[in-house]
């Protein structure tokens, strides 16, 4: 991590213009997001580096760009300093193994919202999860919102960002993971044993765990929904799993 952004606010990493944009690249600086409006010239020289570093660049309107620099000249082009660096799906199962303890672990199928994230993250922190995994598009990120709403649990918890979540669900099951998905058409979530290997998916605000990662998923549990409102927001949901999870296993350690 380039050592100016480690010491920074994370609120304030937030780099404006063409020049220090590119800058910021060429010097290996901590940048989680690029937004973009335009193309030609140096803003097409940015993206190029920012794809040979594996970052997500957005398109926008300027109307965004002024919002995030403050007003600030832009010239097209902002990046979002992450507050935290990206792990590997590795390094997630390194946790466990170190640990001495089955792997749990959280997936996050496209949670958007930045404060869902980061109380996702914080509620993660307290229940003792390994790590959270989320997808590089359609997710919010590790920004300065989920920093401040995870109260800083996202310094203590790992987070993989990866480009095909399926293909890291594939990967946890090499590694004995089993996936619980969560949804209205799964088992009551308190008759379901997850005191053994396991990673919790979570589905977005709207739509919940997409098809494509339902089907990748071993077992589908539910929670109990006995008013008129039939979901929970998904930072919420997640936490009421975590904890059971954490109960089993403090249950079956004593």
């Amino acid at each position: 991590m380039n050592k100016d952004m480690k010491n920074q606010d994370p609120a304030e990493n937030i780099i404006a213009g063409r020049n220090p944009v590119t800058e910021a690249l060429r010097s290996g600086a901590n940048i989680d997001t690029i937004y973009i409006c335009g193309s030609g010239g140096s803003l097409e020289l940015i993206r190029r580096l920012a794809k040979e570093k594996d970052i997500v660049v957005k398109d926008t309107q300027d109307k965004k760009l002024s919002q995030l620099s403050g007003g600030a000249s832009h010239q097209g082009v902002v990046a979002v300093g992450a507050c935290a660096e990206y792990v590997s799906l590795s390094d997630i199962l390194q946790v466990s193994k170190n640990k001495g303890t089955q792997p749990f672990i959280i997936i996050c199928d496209e949670i958007e919202d930045p404060h869902n994230l980061g109380a996702i993250i914080r509620t993660a922190e307290t229940a003792g999860a390994d790590g959270i995994i989320i997808p590089k598009r359609r997710s919010a990120s590790l920004n300065a919102t989920v920093y401040k709403t995870s109260a800083g649990a996202v310094s203590y918890v790992p987070v993989a960002r990866v480009t095909n979540l399926a293909a890291a669900i594939d990967e946890l099951k090499d590694n004995g993971v089993w996936i619980y998905g969560t949804d209205a058409s799964g088992t009551s979530y308190t008759s379901t044993d997850f005191t053994g290997s396991c990673a919790l998916v979570i589905g977005s605000e709207g739509f919940g765990i997409s098809r494509l990662i339902q089907k990748k998923c071993d077992f589908m549990v539910k929670l109990p929904m006995l008013g008129k409102i039939n979901s929970l927001n998904a930072s919420v949901a997640a936490g009421i799993f975590m904890y059971e999870v954490l109960r089993q296993r403090s249950a079956s350690n004593n």
